[in-house]
């Protein structure tokens, strides 16, 4: 069994019992300031998660596109994913623990043939506000886990943020048939023998801003199994990089390369696959955000190919092989092969050029070692080397040893670890907000941001197209494709345009229908593929028609005054507005 017919499996089951099949959203979220990527399958359905109503219905599953970034350095061990993929389902409001339970137990025993002796579980262990999760674990017995193979841990508790809907979970391993560290190895033990598949979280309650729990009126259901993980392990793989996903480029990086190394190997091909598919869905690399990570891992990527001495001319094959690989599962990519090629290409001549800097700055840095005569290149300008030229301090090493000279490693790699740990402190902040709050002033901006790209295209052309938005209760910011600056003249006709038709004071129009009724009157959306068959659309009048999950404002002057703060590039072929409220 492949990923593929494990995704088809996951699906037809959960069909079959009354979940309506949604398509996974893109990459890139769409009005969530509190992450970069999507990183759940949970992320895109936060307004019904926190009681919205899906034009779906009740019961949902799909399978979703996700990036973490927070291990991206640890890629190339034999776990580490930034791209993978989770299969998810959902009840908002229907089911709870019991039928959750019954339907993840035979998924895995029945349409998997997992046997029951390979499955143990843990369930949420009890604080001081609430006593263990006994519930959970008379449904697991009920259905056939033994008594000794349920555990409870304290950790079975999921919350986003600091604040919001919570509650606790229950996680499902697999026994990788390994011998037990300790006489207490257990789920909770990191030892390898047991390996976490899928996790439901039961929402009922929500954490109040002063710590109290408030029982939820909407009781949830959010799961999610991590396809690679499973197709490993059914495929009885010691990694990911052994199945069929990876298999074929990881044959041949070995064919290409001249230095044998597994761990450059997997790096290549795992980068590889997460820039192509933040590319498909609208990524570009840049300095800054979820454009920074995309170009951390293409030149993280092109360093492991020189480490392996792999000709870099034979990226353009890579990608080839790899789109092939994966078309079954995302068959977008062919839509969007040109586009990816040509982004890597290029960031690809772009990181050439920077390492040629990074050696020159080298050069100048050992003629000063030379010159205090000492034999030891100091940690601080290794660093200095890595983080602003981007040159990797085993390069660094290797310049070094020619030039009989000794590097700072230690050095080094403290002022990296000091690095990391700020890194990931900015990217708690970032993700701190959790399921992103939807209030007054976001609302304002959602209902915004529709004024807004049609104001660009009357003023621009119809070219305009949205490319990212990205929405605070402080703030707006609307990304859109167009080649050139815009003039000041512009900006001033766009920001009079979107506050007349706010002054007309035109009522906002919401309409459930059919997808294809949806595009046949015109309606536009930004990745139209992620709607499924209903879809709810948002009406300005003659001036907007959309595609959106709101919420939005009822009326064009409920928004106050629109005011252009800033227009500026954000990537190769697109724009940046900010924009406020006032």
């Amino acid at each position: 069994m492949n990923a593929l017919e494990i995704r088809n499996k996951y699906l037809d089951f959960f069909k079959r019992k009354n979940h309506k099949i949604i398509p996974s959203a893109p990459l890139i979220p769409e009005n969530d300031p509190s992450v970069l990527f999507n990183t759940a399958g949970m992320q895109p359905l936060v307004p019904y998660l926190l009681g919205q109503r899906h034009p779906e219905g009740t019961r949902l599953a799909d399978y979703q596109k996700c990036i973490r970034t927070n291990d991206i350095e640890e890629v190339g061990d034999n776990r580490h994913l930034t791209f993978f993929e989770m299969l998810g389902n959902w009840s908002l409001g229907d089911y709870f623990k019991e039928e959750s339970i019954k339907m993840s137990f035979e998924f895995l025993t029945k349409e998997l043939n997992i046997p029951v002796e390979k499955l143990s579980v843990t369930c949420f262990g009890g604080n001081k506000e609430l006593g263990k999760d006994e519930e959970s674990a008379k449904y697991w017995e009920n259905v056939g886990i033994p008594k000794e193979k349920i555990y409870y841990i304290k950790d079975n508790w999921w919350i986003a943020g600091e604040t919001g809907p919570c509650g606790s979970d229950t996680e499902i391993f697999y026994d990788t048939g390994k011998p037990k560290c300790s006489p207490n190895c257990n789920p909770d033990c990191d030892c390898g023998k047991y390996v976490e598949i899928w996790n439901n979280v039961f929402m009922e309650f929500y954490r109040q801003e002063d710590g109290t729990l408030m029982p939820l009126q909407q009781k949830n259901v959010d799961t999610g199994l991590g396809l690679e993980r499973v197709n490993m392990l059914l495929q009885g793989k010691e990694t990911p990089y052994d199945t069929e996903i990876f298999r074929p480029i990881m044959d041949k990086l070995e064919e290409l390369q001249k230095v044998d190394d597994i761990y450059s190997r997997r790096v290549v091909a795992e980068h590889l696959r997460s820039s192509i598919m933040i590319i498909s869905d609208g990524g570009r690399p840049s300095n800054l955000d979820r454009g920074y990570v995309l170009r951390r891992l293409i030149r993280r990527m092109i360093r492991q190919m020189n480490k392996l001495q792999i000709d870099l001319d034979k990226l353009s094959e890579l990608i080839e092989l790899n789109i092939n690989i994966l078309k079954d599962m995302y068959p977008e990519l062919l839509k969007n092969k040109e586009i990816i090629k040509t982004v890597i290409l290029e960031e690809k001549d772009k990181f050439t050029k920077t390492l040629m800097h990074g050696e020159k700055e080298f050069i100048k840095e050992m003629e000063k070692i030379k010159k205090a005569e000492k034999d030891t290149i100091e940690g601080k300008v290794v660093f200095k080397l890595y983080d602003t030229y981007g040159f990797p301090p085993e390069v660094t090493s290797d310049l070094a040893k020619e030039n009989n000279l000794k590097i700072d490693l230690d050095g080094f790699k403290k002022l990296f670890k000091e690095h990391q740990e700020k890194s990931r402190a900015g990217s708690e902040q970032k993700f701190k907000g959790g399921l992103a709050t939807t209030g007054e002033m976001e609302t304002k901006y959602h209902t915004a941001t529709h004024l807004l790209n049609a104001a660009l295209k009357v003023v621009l052309g119809n070219h305009i197209h949205q490319r990212g938005s990205n929405i605070t209760s402080e703030r707006m910011r609307f990304d859109f494709s167009h080649n050139s600056k815009m003039t000041p003249e512009e900006k001033q006709q766009v920001e009079d345009l979107v506050n007349k038709w706010i002054k007309e004071a035109i009522p906002v129009e919401k309409m459930e229908m059919k997808k294809d009724e949806a595009i046949a009157m015109g309606a536009e959306a930004m990745f139209i593929e992620k709607y499924g068959d209903i879809v709810t659309v948002y009406k300005i009048g003659d001036i907007s028609l959309e595609l959106c999950g709101g919420p939005h404002v009822s009326n064009t002057s409920e928004l106050g005054i629109f005011k252009i703060k800033k227009e500026e590039s954000s990537s190769s072929g697109v724009r940046r507005i900010k924009a406020i409220l006032v």
